[in-house]
């Protein structure tokens, strides 16, 4: 079964970056989606722009830690939760953008 989740950009930046919610949460590209399917050891989640490019996957590994894996990149880090495992993603795929305002 697939399921399928609109990123919530707030959501995420509040529960990762507390009070410096107001700076962040215009930081992260709008419209990503996330879904998931069944992978042999769980569940695979993958993140979606808006034109429909995967952007990334990540999974959570035996120990707990969420392993993100940005499908532009080789790096391979161990998150210890999935909002940062997502972050990490949109991250690297250029999806941030900085306030200098």
């Amino acid at each position: 079964m697939i399921t399928q989740q609109v990123f919530n950009n707030q959501t995420l930046v509040q529960s990762e970056f507390g009070e410096h919610t107001d700076q962040l949460a215009d930081a992260v590209a709008p419209e990503i989606e996330i879904d998931s399917v069944p992978d042999e050891f769980g569940e695979l989640y993958r993140i979606w722009n808006r034109y429909h490019h995967l952007l990334g996957t990540f999974y959570q590994n035996l120990e707990g830690k969420w392993i993100a894996q940005p499908s532009n990149s080789d790096e391979r880090p161990c998150c210890d939760t999935p909002e940062l495992a997502q972050l990490f993603i949109i991250a690297v795929n250029g999806l941030l953008v900085a306030d200098v305002a």
